[in-house]
């Protein structure tokens, strides 16, 4: 049974969310692929306090779009723009005493909507911050104790990289949608 156009177009639009959503951390993940980061014994897990102070009312820059992480209510936003498409998401952020950050929002693109969510997991050793992508993800160094400007963490920005460009992003995906 061929699948109907509406299939198609949710199944297009999962696809979308899908490939935002993994690589959140996947330019990091490719800076680290040509050597294996091992998380040293006795690393712990970040307490929920610990990560709370790394990414609330923090933007997190990615190669093709952003996300930001508000203290109010945790609420989550983001936006890309990249070769794959236009898209936004709203949702919420939590941590956990476990060293878990998760994103979990509904994406947002001209064929569609789809909800996502993606955890990473942080473990601390003698102030090196190490994370990966949980499900298939590779542990990197996060932030060192003293910031290498090639520390990912650095990506994580006090100022709003997100509220005006997701805006714009909303009104034109919904234009497109009514053409």
């Amino acid at each position: 049974m061929k699948p109907s156009r509406k299939q198609t177009s949710l199944l297009a639009a999962a696809s979308l969310a899908c490939a935002i959503v993994l690589g959140l951390a996947t330019a990091s993940d490719a800076a680290v692929a040509a050597t294996t980061t091992k998380v040293p014994d006795g690393a712990r897990p970040m307490t929920a306090a610990e990560l709370y102070m790394l990414y609330h009312d923090k933007s997190w820059r990615w190669p093709d779009g952003a996300g930001r992480m508000q203290n109010t209510d945790r609420r989550f936003s983001a936006w890309v723009d990249g070769t794959g498409g236009q898209s936004w998401a709203e949702g919420r952020w939590a941590i956990t005493d476990t060293g878990r950050l998760c994103l979990e929002a509904t994406w947002h693109a001209a064929n569609g909507q789809f909800p996502a969510k993606t955890c990473f997991v942080h473990r601390i050793f003698d102030g090196t911050i190490y994370q990966k992508r949980e499900t298939g993800g590779a542990w990197i160094v996060f932030r060192h104790p003293i910031t290498e400007k090639t520390d990912e963490a650095t990506n994580l920005i006090a100022d709003d990289l997100v509220s005006q460009r997701l805006e714009a992003l909303k009104t034109s995906l919904t234009v497109r949608k009514t053409e």
